[in-house]
């Protein structure tokens, strides 16, 4: 069972996407949270997979909480819940730790999937949405993003830096050993590495370091 927090200050929400994943046999739902607050001392709680979190919210931001989640111990996956695609504070969630960000009119079935998905390890956000994004907000802190990225890819073995490269590109592991000429073990323990090396939580934060050490 992948066990599942939802955050969202709007509890007709919280009943629609709690209805909506009943219908999943592999999927509980195990709290509920109307703010960033209540959502960290939940997840300490229950111990969640997966934490659906909406960006908006009084008390404590959907961003600042998802910081504050993935800083735990044991963390949780995070997705975060959006209006819009093209959000600026979407991109900021990304760069705090989620694992991708679903729309609030998305498709049950696609909810569940993206579910599954991150509870695995995988990411479920588009490499080309998350370039989208970077690219859609450009700020100030650009240049020094760009040789703060390039320093830690420096810090890489030629190998490491091949599979960050492909991991950001949205290979999953299968397809980048193949690529590779590796086993999806070796693969798996090269991303571990890169996880510690990069300073990163997931794949996601993988594909914004490469864009940043490219683009910004």
């Amino acid at each position: 069972m992948v066990r599942v927090l939802l955050v969202d200050d709007d509890a007709l929400v919280r009943a629609g996407l709690r209805m909506m994943l009943s219908s999943a046999s592999d999927v509980e739902v195990v709290a509920e949270a109307e703010d960033g607050v209540r959502a960290v001392a939940a997840v300490r709680e229950h111990g969640p997979d997966v934490v659906l979190m909406d960006i908006r919210m009084p008390e404590m931001d959907g961003i600042t909480a998802t910081a504050a989640v993935r800083r735990l111990d044991g963390a949780p996956e995070v997705i975060v819940l959006t209006t819009y695609q093209a959000d600026a504070q979407v991109l900021s969630a990304l760069r705090a730790g989620a694992a991708g960000f679903l729309l609030k009119h998305t498709p049950p079935a696609d909810i569940v999937q993206a579910i599954r998905l991150v509870a695995s390890g995988e990411a479920m956000l588009s490499p080309s949405v998350t370039r989208t994004l970077l690219s859609h907000f450009a700020d100030a802190q650009a240049a020094d993003r760009r040789r703060a990225a390039a320093r830690r890819l420096a810090a890489l073995t030629d190998r490491e830096r091949e599979v960050a490269y492909a991991v950001a590109s949205g290979a999953p592991n299968a397809e980048v050993a193949e690529a590779l000429f590796m086993s999806e073990g070796t693969v798996k323990a090269h991303v571990s590495r890169l996880f510690a090396k990069l300073d990163v939580t997931n794949r996601v934060q993988i594909a914004i370091v490469v864009h940043d050490a490219e683009n910004a």
